[in-house]
Order: C-alpha cells, then sequence, then structure tokens
C-alpha cells in the first residue's frame, strides 16, 4: 500500500483551508482588539438637588389647583394687610447691639413679614410634578446633562474639540467679582473680562470629575490667564445646546420630563467631531 497522487493533492488542500481559516480567526481577533467601545460603563456620581418634584410623580403633572376665581399667572395670598418690612432698622440694630443681632433679626421677619399679592388661582389636581426644581416637572438640563471628553487627548486636540463645538471657557473669581472668557484655543486665543454675570444666558457645566479639568487650567495659561482661586466654566452656545437636546430627544424617543441624566460622549467625525449619547437613565 502507498499514498496515492490523489490523497496528496487532497491533504493539501485540506491543509491550505484549516490554514486559511485559521488565519481569518487570528485577524479577526486583532481586528475586534483594535475597535474602540462606546463608552456606557456608569457615569461619576453627582448629587441632585430634589425641589419641585418627586421621583412618583407624573411626567405632565403641576402644581395646579381648580379654583372658582379667575385664572391668573401669579396667584397668591391677598386679603391682608402687608407691612413692609425695615431692612435698614434691621441691619442699625445689628451695629448697636451685635450680641443680639440674631435674635432682632429673627423678631423682625416673625412680626412683620406676611402674604401678599393677587387673587387667582391655577386649574388642576394639586400634586407634585416628576423631576426636582421648580418648574413644570422635570429635571433642567444642566443637572441632568453629562459631558465625557476623550480622555488622554492632547492639549491641541481637546482645544480643537472645544473650538469645534463653539464653547467658551470662563474663569469666574468669587472674591475678586470678575468672570474672565477665553475661546479660539486652536488659533489664536481670545479674552475678554466683566464684572457681572446678570447678561449671561446661556447654558454653562463645570468639572466633576476626570483629568481633563487641569487641562482647561493650562489653556488659560496658554492665553495668560492665573486661574488659581478661580472656578472654570464651560458656556455653551445656543446651537450647540439645540443639537445635544436633540440627540438626547432622538436617543430613545422619551419625554425630556422623565429623563434622570443623559451622558454625552465627544467622538472623531472626518475632519472634526461629534456628540453621541452613550448612556441614559430615567426617573422611573
Amino acid at each position: 500500500m502507498r499514498v496515492t497522487r490523489y490523497e496528496q493533492v487532497s491533504s493539501l488542500m485540506i491543509s491550505i483551508v484549516i490554514g486559511l481559516l485559521c488565519a481569518t480567526f487570528v485577524t479577526l481577533a486583532l481586528y475586534l482588539s483594535t475597535v474602540e467601545a462606546d463608552e456606557v460603563g456608569p457615569a461619576e456620581m453627582e448629587l441632585i438637588e430634589l425641589a419641585g418634584g418627586v421621583e412618583d410623580g407624573k411626567p405632565d403633572e403641576t402644581l395646579k389647583v381648580e379654583s372658582p376665581e379667575e385664572e391668573i399667572e401669579d396667584p397668591s395670598l391677598t386679603e391682608e394687610e402687608t407691612e413692609e418690612t425695615e431692612i435698614e432698622e434691621v441691619f442699625e440694630n445689628v451695629v448697636e447691639i451685635s450680641d443680639n443681632a440674631a435674635e432682632q433679626v429673627e423678631q423682625q421677619f416673625e412680626t412683620q413679614a406676611q402674604n401678599s399679592g393677587k387673587v387667582g388661582s391655577k386649574a388642576g389636581s394639586g400634586s407634585r410634578p416628576l423631576g426636582s426644581g421648580p418648574g413644570e416637572g422635570g429635571i433642567p438640563r444642566h443637572q441632568r446633562w453629562f459631558i465625557r471628553f476623550a480622555q488622554g487627548s492632547s492639549l491641541t486636540e481637546y482645544a480643537k474639540q472645544l473650538d469645534f463645538f463653539g464653547i467658551e471657557l470662563g474663569a469666574l473669581y468669587p472674591t475678586q467679582q470678575k468672570l474672565v472668557y477665553v475661546k479660539n484655543f486652536s488659533t489664536k486665543a481670545v479674552r475678554r473680562q466683566v464684572k457681572t454675570g446678570a447678561n449671561e444666558k446661556r447654558l454653562y457645566m463645570n468639572w466633576q470629575s476626570g483629568s481633563l479639568k487641569k487641562t482647561d487650567h493650562q489653556l488659560f495659561k496658554r492665553a495668560g490667564v492665573d486661574t488659581r482661586g478661580a472656578m472654570v466654566l464651560h458656556f455653551y452656545p445656543s446651537g450647540t445646546e439645540n443639537m445635544l437636546a436633540k440627540l438626547e430627544k432622538d436617543f430613545r424617543k422619551r419625554n425630556v420630563k422623565t429623563i434622570r441624566r443623559t451622558i454625552f460622549s465627544v467622538r472623531k467625525r472626518g475632519n472634526g467631531y461629534r456628540f453621541l449619547v452613550t448612556r441614559q437613565t430615567y426617573l422611573r
């Protein structure tokens, strides 16, 4: 008995097929090891102050109670005479008798503070809405939005991300009562200073955790701004804020009043960047 030519060719073909399968498996494993997975892990802990709503409330509920009175925008108690509290008198008493200042201020408000307003009502059931804050229900954007920039990015790369989305950094100095703005970090930084934030209507955020908090201070230093003792804030233009709101709404098509937290991550796209919703949690 001997190995025929057919058996030799068959063995060679089987060996080639097995080799190709092994090579394909190894190539696929190498590719999967290089793919960056979406960050869907748990978000960093952040304290949320619950005020105007409760988690077992209704998304479409408000603090409204039906009344025979005509409905107006600012109803409150009335039909009582109101005496204005003279704050200057309180201050004079504090200066004269500092030891009894707290007692005098308490007595002032107990004896003179009374409710006043217009007769009116709001129609509804009177149940507390779902969420937090004094509004109609839900958690406001600055409390439920969480932005994740790519950790480990270079200073130049991080500056390009900020400029691409039009994000302006601000250094708030509470003791000096000033706010310094800086933008255009990737080209030529432009800075300006104001004494009050009364005219600031943009959405702003501050860092809760992460290593990029130090990078902000480096960007300010490169722009010639000393941020020692300052709180760094991120100011988002209305266009970027509206884009984030649309991404949040389109993620699961949920009512925003029921959303507790939406986590956005920055991803590179072509020559620019994009925001991506990587996780969303709900009040119930």
